[in-house]
């Protein structure tokens, strides 16, 4: 996975969530299901592990 730095979460209120899933198709879905219930930026793409 990818390391979280300060920099990303440097906003109070904010945080930042890692999705890890068997496939892409699933990760877009727990993406929706978040998105409908706040605010987010949502990723264009999923990350392969060790990327």
């Amino acid at each position: 996975m990818r390391q979280i730095n300060d920099a990303h979460v440097a906003v109070p209120g904010l945080a930042v969530v890692e999705v890890a899933a068997a496939d892409d198709k699933t990760v877009f879905a727990v993406q929706e299901l978040l998105a409908a219930r706040c605010a987010v930026a949502p990723a264009e793409r999923a990350y392969a592990p060790g990327a």
